[in-house]
């Protein structure tokens, strides 16, 4: 078995975790892989089996001449989405080992570490796949601009968000080519199920079981009060273009943020790959609405 290890190098507490992960696979006939910047971290000459890093561009076969098997993300949500951006579509499943606050997608707590590995060792696990959002940029001749978007796919969510601190956006949406709504508010979240629990909660959106093949567009802070969010299947497409005093917006994909001219417009769709995600034990979506949503109380 071959795993690779995802973690924030600069907080002490991942390092804590990466080196427990060590010890533990330490005899147990696991290649693990660091990134550069754990390995610059950590001093594995007490580690002697796990001298190998991954270098994200390379295939993963031909870091040790046989596929990754897994990728543990050590951290909170952020370093969760950012090991899936690094994934991409290379199929490998990713299981999240929460060092953060909330944890909806690393859902696995530290004192529990020791007994997920032993089960993901022993085969015991699940495997659920989770949607993408797609995001392509066109110019004002409606040509694609793939060089305006560098890392296109979202686990979570797509926002489209004012520039300025006090302009509001007109955002002309639509879906299968249709005018759904031309939004006059301060941004539009269109978020996958996995997303519902994020930036979508936030502003008011409805929480969605990630099983589900659903997007769901929730507009922030929108000029109307009859403008509710909205819940549309996710082999449906959108066409947004946006207007603003400023000539400008930001478009949002996990958090990772550029600004973009008005003259730009959006075509956003489901992803044409899936990630995988790792589920051992009972950390299902309704345990954490309980444990950590509070739900009911």
């Amino acid at each position: 078995m071959t795993i690779a290890v995802f973690g924030n190098a600069m907080k002490p507490q991942t390092l804590v975790e990466v080196r427990h992960i060590l010890e533990f696979m330490t005899g147990k006939g696991v290649h693990v892989l660091l990134s550069q910047e754990l390995r610059q971290e950590l001093d594995l000459r007490e580690y002697p089996g796990f001298p190998e890093n991954w270098d994200s561009d390379e295939q993963p076969e031909n870091v040790y001449g046989e596929p990754i098997d897994f990728a543990l993300s050590v951290g909170g949500d952020g370093t969760f989405l950012t090991s899936a951006a690094v994934i991409g579509d290379k199929n490998i499943p990713v299981l999240g080992v929460n060092v953060g606050h909330l944890g909806f997608l690393a859902d696995v707590q530290s004192q529990d570490l020791d007994e997920i590995l032993q089960k993901l060792v022993a085969g015991e696990y699940t495997i659920e796949r989770r949607s993408l959002l797609n995001v392509k940029v066109l110019d004002k001749e409606g040509i694609l601009r793939n060089d305006l978007v560098m890392a296109p796919n979202a686990l979570n969510e797509v926002a489209i968000l004012k520039q300025g601190l006090t302009n509001m956006l007109s955002i002309e949406t639509r879906v299968n080519g249709e005018l759904l709504h031309t939004y006059h508010s301060d941004g539009l979240v269109l978020s996958t199920p996995t997303g519902s629990t994020a930036y979508n909660l936030s502003i008011g959106g409805p929480l969605v079981v990630p099983q589900n093949k659903a997007i769901i567009l929730t507009p922030i802070a929108p000029h109307s009060l009859t403008v509710k969010p909205i819940v549309v299947p996710d082999d449906w497409t959108f066409d947004i273009r946006v207007n603003s005093r400023y000539d400008t917006y930001m478009v949002s994909v996990d958090g990772r943020s550029q600004s973009l001219s008005t003259d730009m417009s959006l075509h956003i769709e489901r992803a044409a790959y899936t990630i995988k995600v790792v589920q051992i034990g009972d950390n299902s979506f309704l345990k954490s609405l309980r444990t950590k949503l509070n739900w009911g109380k």
